[in-house]
């Protein structure tokens, strides 16, 4: 009998104006949500911090967004794993890959770990254009 591979779940933020991701099963588009970088006081912040991820997060568009992406992931990771799948990778992107996309990101993955799955989660472009 053959031990059956656990999935490695990979989330990760990535700004689509350093180009979108080509290693990716899925890519998100969250650029139709508030942007913080229209904030004087968040602009030079990430989506690590509590007031960014809250205006991303807790908009109506945000709060509806993650309505709907959780049951979809929770979906795909199943699924995924019933196909016999070694890895989904997840990329979640923004204009710039500091605020919207790097809140989404962590929020998606505190939601995955809940129902048990281990999210890798990275942010590729959060350094730049600081």
């Amino acid at each position: 009998m053959t031990a059956k591979k656990e999935l490695r779940l990979v989330l990760f933020s990535f700004g689509f104006k350093y180009g979108s991701p080509v290693d990716t099963n899925f890519v998100l588009d969250v650029r139709l949500l508030p942007n913080p970088y229209w904030v004087s006081e968040m602009r030079h912040k990430t989506g690590l911090k509590n007031d960014v991820a809250d205006y991303v997060l807790k908009s109506k568009e945000g709060e509806e967004l993650l309505d709907r992406l959780n049951p979809l992931l929770s979906f795909l990771v199943e699924q995924s794993g019933v196909a016999g799948k070694d890895v989904l990778r997840i990329g979640i992107g923004c204009t710039g890959g500091r605020h919207r996309s790097v809140a989404v990101t962590e929020q998606l993955a505190s939601s995955l770990r809940k129902t048990g799955a281990s999210p890798i989660i990275f942010h590729r472009d959060i350094k730049k254009d600081g």
